[in-house]
């Protein structure tokens, strides 16, 4: 360890590489524990714990490292700044990833069978209720989506009725419905037997 007193004693190392190391382990501890809340909620008990463990274990390192240099301003910025960092990486993160499903409610005035046929060809399942709203009769249109798909159901919307009215609303579990097929695991499946 004495090879390294001279390393650590060293201001650069002090107030440049230690708040560096402090704010990187910071990002990383904090979006994971964003990450982590996510996977709580979709209900995934065995990749949330994992998680919890390393984002944990992470924290434990930065917060030992601000308290040891206690009296060095940048580190309480790097802490602080890494937190801000993390928060906004984790929802990166988790918005690429594009995890669970969503339920889309259209609320249209008027016929509604276009959109409907629409959602349909995009390979979406799709309810439809007729009902009342403060200015008329209206249709209720339901449709359960993986997020993933999401845009190309928004782009559907909105290209029938640019000023549409929905709402979209993350679901926790969905068993059974109608979804568009994934043609990449499609793709790969024929590839796979006619490579055999």
């Amino acid at each position: 360890m004495n090879f390294l007193t001279p390393l650590l004693e060293n201001p650069v190392f002090a107030w440049v590489f230690l708040p560096l190391l402090i704010f990187v382990a910071r990002i990383l501890d904090v979006a994971l524990g964003t990450l982590r809340i996510i996977f709580v909620s979709k209900g995934k008990k065995y990749i949330a714990p994992l998680l919890g463990f390393f984002e944990v274990s992470i924290w434990l390192l930065a917060i030992s490292q601000i308290m040891q240099n206690i009296n060095n301003p940048v580190c309480f910025i790097a802490y602080a700044g890494g937190f801000a960092m993390g928060n906004y990486t984790g929802v990166l993160i988790e918005e690429k990833l594009a995890l669970g499903t969503v339920v889309i409610r259209i609320f249209l005035p008027g016929n509604d069978e276009e959109i409907k046929k629409r959602l349909y060809e995009a390979g979406f399942g799709v309810t439809s209720i007729d009902a009342h709203g403060m200015s008329g009769n209206v249709s209720l249109i339901y449709t359960i989506i993986k997020r993933k798909d999401l845009p190309k159901a928004i782009t559907i919307i909105e290209s029938f009725k640019a000023d549409a009215f929905y709402s979209i609303e993350d679901l926790k579990s969905v068993k059974q419905g109608i979804f568009p097929k994934d043609t990449k695991h499609m793709k790969r499946k024929i590839y796979s037997k006619s490579g055999k």
